[in-house]
């Protein structure tokens, strides 16, 4: 397998059963209606983990242009492989969101409202302040690209990986890293800290056929896409910064 087939097949399992914790939560009719975000959160780190486990032998597992970004800065791949790698994350995202769509589409019909109906696909802040929902965006992602770069043991892993020297079992610190954040910092804006995650699937909503469906929200789309993506270069420089 490539890393481009890796990365879309890892991405779309991630969207695949991300988004589809948040319907099964948030739309009518469904069996874990009103599950709650200990649901949610939980179901979206073991996203993480599938993600990682099928992606990693062949692509390093980045899912995320943030990491992707991390890597680059860091000298860990190159330019080229970076976009063959962001690319495969948006077509993977985009493929996982129609999954979910495909599965749940009979609740989709019973919810009415629009803005329930979009948060399945994508992210939206608790409270709309563009300059603290950056903020929110950018620190997650922080803690998120930090850590990953402390999982690091190069004696086990190939150059360009989210660390998983141990395997499928490598995988679960990157699942509790993410379900730590999503718990811990997640409340302001849905923790997108991946903008292949939040923009690819904001797409496919807006092209999907819905009744009473959500604006694509052009004016708040940039935050989980420009938040990580600070976020991601922020966390790689401080990295450099101490191990130089």
């Amino acid at each position: 397998m490539t890393p481009f087939i890796a990365e879309i097949i890892g991405t779309g399992a991630l969207i695949l059963l991300g988004g589809g914790v948040v319907a099964n939560v948030i739309l009518n009719g469904t069996k874990g209606h009103n599950g709650g975000w200990i649901v949610i959160t939980t179901a979206w780190a073991l996203a993480v983990f599938v993600g990682v486990v099928i992606a990693g032998p062949y692509s390093g597992a980045h899912l995320n242009p943030a990491v992707t970004l991390a890597m680059f800065i860091a000298g860990n791949i190159d330019g080229s492989d970076a976009l063959v790698y962001i690319a495969g994350q948006f077509i993977g995202a985009m493929a996982g969101a129609f999954l979910v769509w495909l599965v749940y589409q009979d609740h989709f019909r019973v919810t009415d409202d629009p803005g329930t109906k979009q948060a399945v696909f994508c992210t939206s802040p608790a409270i709309r302040n563009l300059p603290v929902n950056l903020i929110s965006e950018v620190i997650g992602t922080f803690v998120l690209i930090l850590t990953i770069f402390y999982f690091t043991d190069a004696e086990l892993t190939d150059e360009r990986a989210i660390p998983i020297g141990l395997g499928s079992l490598g995988a679960l610190p990157v699942a509790f890293l993410v379900w730590v954040i999503g718990l811990s910092l997640g409340g302001t804006t849905g923790y997108a800290i991946n903008p292949a995650r939040d923009l690819g699937p904001r797409i496919v909503h807006s092209l999907l056929p819905f009744k009473n469906k959500a604006g694509f929200n052009g004016s708040y789309a940039w935050v989980p896409v420009v938040g990580p993506l600070i976020g991601a270069t922020l966390a790689t420089l401080l990295h450099l910064l101490l191990n130089t």
